[in-house]
């Protein structure tokens, strides 16, 4: 996975360091659209000198480079994303875990009109099958 997260960074014209490394890995084997506390709490681990501040400033980077996507599906706690391919999101309201979910055709046939879509946050909410199978 060292590759691959080095690979991101490098195609997205930012400069590899041992803690953007293992942020950027970090996100691409963890598809469970993390928190900074999620990110840190798992990482502090194996990089004790890692602070929350580096991660932040970190997770900014990638985003304005568009080598990851910050979710605000929650209003309250920013996710991050490293699949930066086209996809929307679910989002449970009883347990708050994040889903992807395929775009609906809908969403990508947009050759029939005079502009040029490039981004669109599309997210769904509602019950995950645990939680309406808890609640039932």
């Amino acid at each position: 996975m060292t590759r691959e997260a080095i690979d991101r960074l490098v195609s997205h014209n930012i400069r590899p360091s041992a803690q953007r490394i293992s942020i950027m890995g970090y996100l691409l084997t963890h598809r469970t659209h993390p928190t900074v506390d999620a990110i840190y709490n798992d990482l502090v681990k194996n990089m004790p000198t890692l602070s929350k501040t580096t991660i932040y400033n970190t997770l900014k980077l990638l985003e304005e480079h568009d080598a990851i996507i910050e979710l605000t599906i929650d209003k309250k706690t920013a996710h991050y994303d490293g699949m930066t391919e086209p996809h929307s999101h679910f989002m449970c309201k009883s347990c708050g875990k994040i889903i992807d979910m395929p775009l609906q055709k809908v969403d990508q046939d947009q050759t029939s009109h005079d502009f040029i879509i490039d981004e669109a946050e599309v997210y769904y909410k509602g019950y995950c099958c645990d939680c309406m199978a808890k609640r039932n």
